[in-house]
This record gives C-alpha cells, structure tokens and sequence, in this order.
C-alpha cells in the first residue's frame, strides 16, 4: 500500500490507548492526507499485550503495520526503527506522535498543512495558542526551563525544542545523518530539530495544547528531564561533528 503519510507510535504499555488513538489518528489522515497514509506502531515488547493488540488491529486494517523490537531500548530508537521503515516504504512526510492522547490526532491536518511549506513542523506548546494541561507546577518548570536551557545553549530559535509531535519531510530525514544520532531518550526530540537546523533546514512550530495522559502511567519523570538536559552539550559537538564530516552543515550555521 502506496501512502505519502507515515505516523510513527512508539508504544511501551499502551494497551488502554492504543485503539482509540489509532482510530482517531486514521480518521484525521483519511481527510488530511490525499496522497494516502500508513500508521506503523512500534512496541518495544510491551509486557501489557500492547504488542497483540498493534497486531490485530494491522489484520483489520491495511494501512497499520506493526514493528516489534526486542526490548526497551529507549525512544529514539524507537524512532530510528520507525523512521528508516517508512522511508523504505516511499514515505515523504513522517509524523512523531505519543500514544496517550496528550497528542492530539486532531492536529494532524495542521502539521502536515505547515510541512508543504516547510521542512520540519513542531508541535508547540510554547508558542502563542500553544498550552499544556493537568500538569504540575514542577512539571511545568522542568518543560519551560529546560526547553528555554537547550534553546540558549543550542543558540536556535525554536520555542518547544523538546515536544514530541512533528511532521518531517524525507529530505530531512535523508540529509540528517540518522546512524549516527546519539540520543536514545526524550533528548533524541532536541537532536533530530538541531540537525535539521544545523543542515540548514526550516522548522516552524504550529500551535497546540499538551493534555496530560488520563489513561495509563506516564513516562516521564523529574529524573529523566534532568538527564536529558544534561546531555544537551553533548548534542551539540557530537551533531555538529557528525553532519560536518557528512559535509551538511550549513555555511554560517550554529
């Protein structure tokens, strides 16, 4: 099946979302994506049955496919998996997207809109009409602080460096140098927006509001934020390296 569209969901015990978000998910692309559209969940051996239910629901539906991996081993890699299958599959837009509803299928038309004018379209919470909901104060502060740190020490214009939710053209993807993408975490979403500004690529962020999972337990912790801030100077020298021995960062880039 020929589908211009990719969506990419990362799965680790989502068992209680995983069919409504794909249902609400195709029903947006059906309308927003002419040119066709896959949903390729890939579970990381969820011990939930997470992965059975990625399966019946691709026997249902053409346009699901599913890829197991063997274990936990991290969302970027996750991604990596994801985004090398649907470029094989002749993709030339791939969405991010979290399983938990805290991404909202309904702006998927809004992203993919964006991405035929630019290159890489975020997902932002942090740009006027943007917001988060049910969060924390500390949860809060953790997201906006370190979004505004990786955004000084990066020296990028970008207002939601960490979200999750994009839509990224194949150009991007082909020209980023993705074998060499270090992160394995939440910092992997900082990585993949700093190669493609450093190679010279347009990112512009469309608003969105972030709610809070209901169903099902969160991932993210005070913890794995901080860590993945720390590993923001390390992005930086090893991203730069990388796409300069590829010959892609841009003249005058960061």
């Amino acid at each position: 099946m020929s589908a211009d569209a990719w969506l990419v969901i990362p799965t680790y015990n989502e068992a209680e979302n995983l069919g409504s978000i794909v249902q609400a998910a195709s029903e947006q692309l059906a309308l927003a994506a002419p040119g066709g559209f896959r949903i390729l969940i890939v579970d990381d051996n969820s011990p939930d049955g997470t992965g059975a239910i990625a399966d019946d629901l691709a026997a249902r539906h053409e346009w699901v496919e599913v890829i197991h991996r063997a274990a936990k081993a991290g969302l970027g890699q996750a991604y990596l998996a994801g985004f090398e299958r649907a470029l094989e599959g002749g993709a030339r837009f791939v969405f991010e997207m979290d399983a938990d509803f805290s991404h909202d299928p309904r702006y998927l038309p809004a992203l993919l809109e964006a991405a035929q004018h630019a290159d890489v379209v975020l997902g932002s919470r942090y740009v006027d009409g943007g917001g988060v909901r049910n969060w924390g104060l500390l949860r809060r502060a953790l997201s906006r602080g370190g979004g505004l740190y990786a955004r000084a020490i990066l020296g990028v214009d970008v207002h939601d460096l960490t979200g999750g939710f994009k839509c990224i053209r194949r150009e991007v993807l082909e020209s980023i140098d993705l074998p060499s993408v270090r992160a394995t975490g939440y910092v992997f979403q900082i990585e993949v927006t700093y190669r493609a500004i450093l190679a010279g690529f347009r990112v512009v962020e469309v608003p969105i509001v972030f709610v809070d999972r209901a169903v099902g337990t969160s991932k993210m912790s005070s913890r794995i934020a901080l860590e993945a801030m720390l590993m923001v100077p390390v992005i930086k020298r090893s991203a730069a390296a990388a796409l300069r021995r590829a010959g892609l960062v841009r003249v005058g880039g960061p």
